[in-house]
């Protein structure tokens, strides 16, 4: 994670969220309030666990960020799931290109406009996002934990009162029906991400082609 990131509060305002102590700027309530009116409300809740989550994570392990950037990454993750932004692409690359615009459009410079794109682009594969700069490495673990991981990290009492203010609203069900909605109305977008895995297990029919035809079947001799 990056040692030049900027601290994790900036200039001090703060306000507590879920029992989490956030920042508090006119930027961060503009994201909250973009993502609240594109949402479903479980998928807001699930985008504002997620930044409280990541708030935590960062907090607990001292890991100096920009804190707005942070809150707009993960309140604005899951823009793809949303009936605004389906386009062609896979999810995750629709919701960070609205997450960029959005990000422009409130006058955010370049380099903190690609940390947002890269938190939302990368939400569903940790397996980068967590080696990324802090920012976006926050971001990927605080929505993990919504899948369970690190889940052990956030204080019992403390996951009770985010969850008491942001109750979860069938988070699992309503999400695995978001996600097959996308696997059939545009499989080719699953292929090589995380939607793949709720094909195969929840959409009859449904199969992922396979690496090693791709190798083998290359027009190459050898």
């Amino acid at each position: 994670m990056s040692p030049t990131a900027k601290p994790a509060i900036i200039d001090g305002k703060t306000k507590v969220l879920g029992g989490v102590t956030v920042i508090d700027t006119p930027l961060v309530t503009r994201a909250m309030d973009f993502a609240r009116t594109q949402s479903e409300p479980y998928l807001f809740n699930h985008a504002v666990r997620s930044w409280l989550f990541a708030v935590r994570l960062g907090q607990l392990q001292g890991i100096n960020h920009d804190a707005e950037v942070v809150a707009i990454g993960t309140l604005l993750h899951d823009l793809g799931l949303t009936n605004s932004f389906q386009g062609p692409k896979r999810f995750e690359i629709e919701g960070a290109a609205a997450a960029r615009t959005f990000a422009r459009e409130q006058g955010l410079d370049d380099r903190r406009v690609q940390l947002i794109w890269d938190s939302v682009a990368l939400n569903s594969t940790p397996s980068i996002g967590l080696y990324k700069e802090a920012e976006v490495a926050l971001c990927t673990a605080g929505i993990g934990v919504e899948f369970g991981f690190q889940y052990d990290r956030i204080p019992p009492d403390e996951m009770q009162s985010i969850l008491a203010e942001f109750p979860r609203l069938e988070m699992k069900r309503c999400f695995a029906d978001s996600v097959c909605r996308i696997v059939k109305t545009k499989p080719e977008t699953t292929y090589d991400n995380f939607a793949g895995d709720f094909g195969e297990r929840f959409v009859p029919g449904y199969k992922r082609p396979s690496t090693v035809d791709f190798l083998m079947d290359a027009p190459f001799e050898e």
